[in-house]
């Protein structure tokens, strides 16, 4: 393939687009678009882009799904003037920027409070273990029927780290909550932590107008020995990963049982201490926040002008 040519996974999985560097070869997962005059190789990246339920919506066979040289083919393209291609394709690019400093931004600040946890506790030695500091709540074996509105539905898919995402909306019946919800009420500000696929995520539960479930493979912790900002990072920090992995198991999916997490320790430092790197912590939030709503709006944007220009 020669450079400039625009490369589409067409299989596990379909639609990961990029546009070749260099002169380069593949193998048989890809269906590549060496461009003619008529069509801006960055503008036909951008529509792919903007096409990826589209293109996975495309795709056949039993094992694994795969689009086809002939499907490929028949996609239809809206198909401006090359100079007004390339202005859209100019648009992307600058959104694209934005977005990705935003980020950048946004893992900057991750770094600032992880730096500022092992300056503030690396020299704490008294550590005690999870069960003991915590009381845990877990729907583990339990799977409620879910429904198409009603209650908030929390899955591992929601728990990102040090946040809880909504990009992955699903819900639970009133009716359902009530016979479910037997094992313990999560709450806003619990520390919340999966438990496989992925393994290891954690936040705190941010507000909520409504009651909301939390359903299984995330254990839900309470604490009144710690304070639960403390805890969320210490279960994030790079010595607890280490314990983490050592107790995990699973072939498929990497994950830990309850007891076993319960028995993985922390350090316990003073609650001063704690209070104090809390404090910290809200302030750095606040930042964030502002980077996560800067970057919101341009995600939007993004989608609005994929809207206009592909439709």
């Amino acid at each position: 393939m020669p450079t400039g040519t625009v490369i589409l996974s067409s299989r596990a999985p379909i639609g990961k687009t990029a546009i070749a560097g260099c002169e380069m070869c593949c193998n048989q997962g890809f269906k590549n678009l060496i461009c003619s005059d008529a069509i801006y190789n960055e503008y036909l990246y951008f529509f792919l882009k903007s096409k990826t339920d589209y293109l996975n919506s495309l795709g056949r066979g039993a094992t694994f799904k795969e689009i086809s040289k002939s499907i490929v083919e028949n996609i239809e393209i809206p198909l401006p003037e090359v100079n007004q291609q390339k202005e859209i394709a100019e648009k992307f690019k600058k959104l694209e920027q934005l977005i990705s400093l935003r980020k950048q931004q946004f893992a900057k600040l991750d770094e600032l409070v992880k730096a500022r946890f092992v300056e503030m506790f690396e020299n704490v030695t008294e550590e005690n273990a999870l069960e003991n500091l915590c009381h845990f709540i877990d729907y583990r074996g339990k799977t409620p029927e879910k429904s198409d509105s009603g209650l908030p539905f929390i899955t591992a898919k929601n728990i990102r780290m040090h946040y809880m995402s909504f990009d992955t909306q699903e819900f639970i019946s009133k009716e359902n909550y009530d016979k479910v919800m037997t094992r313990g009420i999560p709450k806003v500000g619990d520390v919340v932590f999966t438990t496989e696929a992925p393994l290891g995520n954690v936040c705190r539960i941010p507000q909520f107008d409504t009651d909301f479930y939390i359903g299984q493979r995330i254990i839900t912790m309470q604490t009144k020995l710690l304070n639960p900002v403390y805890l969320e990072y210490a279960l994030s920090s790079d010595d607890f990963k280490r314990k983490l992995v050592g107790k995990s198991s699973g072939s498929t999916v990497t994950g830990i049982r309850s007891k076993l997490l319960g028995k993985l320790t922390i350090p316990v430092p003073s609650k001063g201490l704690q209070n104090q790197f809390a404090a910290f912590v809200e302030r750095v939030d606040q930042q964030k926040q502002t980077v996560q709503q800067s970057l919101e709006k341009l995600e939007l944007m993004k989608k609005a002008l994929m809207q206009e220009y592909f439709g």
